[in-house]
């Protein structure tokens, strides 16, 4: 007997989903704005029904990618449901890796791939040569590029201050109408707790922020709303996050991870300079105005775990 329950946060951007039976136990997270599904699975195995129902649901809700975070040892059951390994986020579980498997819907095929049990699975859009890698490496490159050119330029002092979430509200909508949300501080995780920020430095510069943390495992999601547009901007953001990144520290964060658009090298220069690494591609990941765009997620270990 299946049991299934939509539980409405329109609010948040995000919507929950919930099904069961006898042999699957799942909850999708649908995120609006990007038309994503992230599959939080409560029971292990590559059963079809689980398959069946996370692609019905997908198409369903009008969702274009779905992905999961599990452990190693998890890897090949979704590669066998037939979701590419896109990446890792390091530390995610304080002592171990979160691994990302992915799949855009229109691709997926109406069966479940043979893969074995190769514990490291099919890489599919993480693969190198693969267009959103290469686009993501092409990016990095001008992305370091940019780096050596401004070697040497001082970055500005930067304010930070708190931020309501009516004031995050505003400022998203304002980024939407310029088209130039990267979010709108969206849910990661259920039962999210988000800390806003709005930083700002002399010349005109103001930022918004936002982060999710995780506090017994240690990782935190951080998101800005607005990519940088020239090498002031850049500068400023550069100077922004790495204020944030001190502040989580504060915060006892051991790690932090962020998604920025894979052709966006402005941003992928101001990760660069505060020590992110990519860590993973993820294929037509986000919606920026009106484009669909892969992403990099960046990662960054901020202080060694505790014993």
């Amino acid at each position: 007997m299946a049991a299934t329950n939509l539980s409405s946060t329109s609010s948040s951007g995000v919507d929950e989903l919930l099904f069961r039976n006898d042999a699957v136990s799942l909850c999708l997270l649908v995120n609006r704005r990007h038309r994503t599904l992230r599959i939080i699975d409560f029971r292990a195995g590559p059963t079809p029904s689980k398959r069946n129902f996370v692609l019905s649901a997908a198409k369903r809700e009008g969702v274009e990618k779905i992905f999961t975070l599990v452990e190693r040892d998890e890897v090949p059951t979704w590669t066998r449901l037939g979701f590419a390994r896109e990446g890792s986020i390091p530390g995610f579980y304080k002592r171990s890796d979160a691994w990302i498997l992915g799949a855009v819907v229109s691709e997926m095929s109406s069966r479940m791939r043979e893969q074995g049990d190769d514990e490291d699975g099919a890489e599919g859009e993480g693969r190198a040569g693969s267009p959103a890698v290469l686009l993501a490496e092409r990016t990095i490159a001008r992305a370091r590029r940019l780096l050596r050119e401004s070697e040497g330029r001082p970055l500005p002092a930067i304010k930070v201050a708190p931020a309501s979430g009516p004031e995050l509200r505003r400022a998203v909508a304002a980024a939407q109408r310029a088209g130039r949300a990267l979010t709108g501080f969206e849910p990661f995780g259920r039962d999210a707790v988000r800390t806003g920020y709005a930083l700002s430095a002399r010349g005109g510069f103001g930022l918004h922020a936002a982060w999710e943390m995780q506090s017994c495992f240690g990782n935190s999601f951080l998101e800005i709303l607005c990519s940088p547009r020239h090498e002031s901007e850049r500068l400023a953001t550069t100077a922004a996050v790495g204020a944030l990144c001190e502040r989580l520290v504060q915060e006892k964060a051991v790690s932090t991870f962020t998604f920025a658009p894979a052709d966006d090298q402005e941003l992928c220069a101001a990760l660069l300079a505060n020590g992110f690494r990519r860590s993973a591609v993820l294929a037509r990941h986000l919606v920026v105005g009106r484009a669909r765009k892969d992403a990099i997620l960046w990662a960054k270990k901020l202080v060694a775990p505790e014993a």
